[in-house]
């Protein structure tokens, strides 16, 4: 039975770990904790194994500051509830309790008046480093979230989607870029796509600006469409199916700005610099040229040369891609292979 709010006045509590990732699970942890004391403290603990740890499991490393967000995120406007990061190596080692007991309770600067935990398994370890604190063992069967270790999710992460917050998911969604040049159908593309994995995706930004400017566009338009497509594509990924499709991206929106004006931004190479896919598929120019109003460069010879050009721009970036041609429905069937590729494993 939880205390009355005049019993837990002047309790400070300390829950920790390293959340790697955070987990609905710790969600109710942190909650139930919260409800023991007047204010709860969530050590993060960061240490040099955390990278090696997602490498072997095959995960995306998740830095400190990225942690901190989730939480911060997932926990914000819950009043008695403080976040503290601390760094130390081997925390929670039965060998090493001493340097992470030092750390935590000079981060919280009070008295620990409670601890908190999952596992009885600490019983004698928090009363030897926490004596003067009460050991409270949450949810010890897991009953409340299903019973997933941090450890079990980071290895089967997608299977287990479900038990990530929004701000978690967003982090490993896996993106993917379709980029070519005029009339390979990357819009048809991509919308099938899009029904077929039950996912939003990024629309061209540049062609909602040809449309609005009946493609009478000015240089400056080329940096803010850029940038528009770039916040897109970082506010979508928070309302995922585990992928989300970008139809075109900044190194095309540069080609295109070279195209019309001979010359590239240099805002949009930062922008280029900055984005990240885990999968790139280019569309070849093999299939019928279609006139939609906008498009101008039909001729089979101007086609092949910008082809080539977008390739050499792509190769100068260091760009890999999966190459994708043929008809509409073999397009259709390589990009499915090629990103349920991505799911054979945690690839980071």
């Amino acid at each position: 039975m939880l205390q009355s709010l005049e019993h837990i006045k002047g309790t400070v509590g300390f829950i920790g770990g390293r959340f790697l990732p955070f987990h609905r699970g710790h969600i109710f942890a942190i909650i139930e904790a919260s409800n023991h004391v007047e204010n709860l403290y969530v050590v993060v603990n960061s240490s040099n194994e955390d990278d090696r740890v997602c490498k072997v499991d095959g995960i995306r490393p998740m830095p400190a500051e990225v942690r901190l967000s989730w939480i911060g995120e997932c926990l914000s406007q819950l009043e008695n509830i403080r976040i503290l990061h601390i760094n130390v190596e081997n925390w929670g080692k039965s060998n090493n309790w001493d340097d992470g007991t030092r750390a935590v309770k000079k981060a919280i600067g009070k008295t620990i008046t409670h601890v908190f935990s999952s596992e009885h398994e600490y019983d004698e370890l928090f009363d030897k480093h926490y004596p003067e604190a009460e050991h409270i063992v949450i949810d010890v069967r897991r009953d409340a979230v299903a019973a997933h270790s941090a450890a079990a999710i980071r290895r089967n992460l997608y299977d287990y989607w479900w038990l990530l917050p929004k701000t978690v998911q967003s982090f490993f969604v896996k993106r993917i870029a379709l980029v070519g040049t005029e009339s390979v159908g990357k819009t048809t593309l991509t919308e099938k796509l899009s029904k077929f994995y039950n996912t939003p995706y990024v629309r061209e930004v540049g062609r909602d600006y040809s449309y609005r400017y009946s493609n009478q566009l000015i240089e400056e338009h080329f940096d803010q469409l850029a940038m528009e497509h770039f916040l897109l594509t970082e506010k979508l990924t928070l309302n995922c199916n585990k992928i989300l499709l970008i139809d075109s991206e900044a190194i095309v929106t540069q080609y295109y700005l070279e195209m019309y004006f001979g010359r590239r931004s240099s805002l949009i190479d930062q922008i280029v610099r900055r984005q990240k896919f885990d999968l790139w598929l280019y569309l070849e120019p093999d299939l019928e040229w279609v006139d939609d109003g906008l498009r101008f460069a039909g001729a089979k010879e101007t086609r092949k040369r910008n082809n080539a050009h977008l390739k050499a721009m792509l190769a100068e970036y260091g760009i890999s891609y999966r190459v994708i041609s043929g008809d509409y429905n073999e397009r259709f069937v390589e990009a499915k292979e090629a990103i349920d590729g991505l799911f054979e494993s945690n690839n980071p």
